[in-house]
């Protein structure tokens, strides 16, 4: 009789061993993933000076969008929790769509080599971030639905982690598409 008690007693420890460090490695990838996006983030904002450069010389009087990237720049820069870097990473990808859309009307610009390079840098840099988005959301599902479960459950409040993590969403607004006005 003892034996079946300390064996299920190893049983529930080991089991217990399991689950937290399960619900830490989770944790940690969730943090790591959300670092990936900040160096995706920093990077698209630190290309965007030459870009708005590289406009500026063909635009002359499209001011307004190029001032739109510029702002939403220093917001990405400036901005400290995950809620708000996300929310000026949308902001900042919606103002560089607007410039790409204007560029359509500007051939010499659309044409220029220092523009396609910039633009084809940026591209690659959106498809890093939508897949590091993708990651991170796969990972903070499989964190929350550990924690939502049992025996997940019991340990996560045992070691006081039993707070879901928060989705990256696209705000309502910034999932329409960006209308571009010409005054001709």
């Amino acid at each position: 009789m003892i034996e079946w008690i300390i064996l299920l007693l190893v049983l529930i420890v080991l089991v217990g061993m399991y689950y937290f460090n399960k619900i830490t490695v989770l944790s940690n990838r969730i943090d790591n993933a959300w670092s990936q996006i900040d160096v995706q983030l920093r990077k698209r904002a630190e290309l965007v000076p030459n870009l708005v450069e590289t406009v500026q010389a063909y635009m002359k009087h499209e001011q307004k969008a190029i001032q739109m990237v510029t702002e939403s720049r220093e917001k990405m820069l400036g901005a400290g929790t995950i809620e708000e870097k996300a929310k000026a990473g949308n902001m900042l990808e919606g103002a560089l769509k607007s410039i790409f859309a204007l560029a359509e009307n500007y051939p010499q610009l659309k044409a220029s080599e220092n523009f396609g390079r910039l633009q084809e840098q940026l591209s690659d840099i959106e498809n890093k971030i939508a897949y590091t988005r993708q990651f991170y959301n796969d990972s903070v599902l499989y964190y929350n639905n550990m924690i939502a479960t049992i025996p997940g459950m019991w340990i996560a409040g045992i070691i006081g982690r039993n707070q879901k993590k928060p989705y990256l969403a696209t705000p309502e607004k910034e999932r329409k598409p960006v209308n571009v006005k010409f005054d001709v």
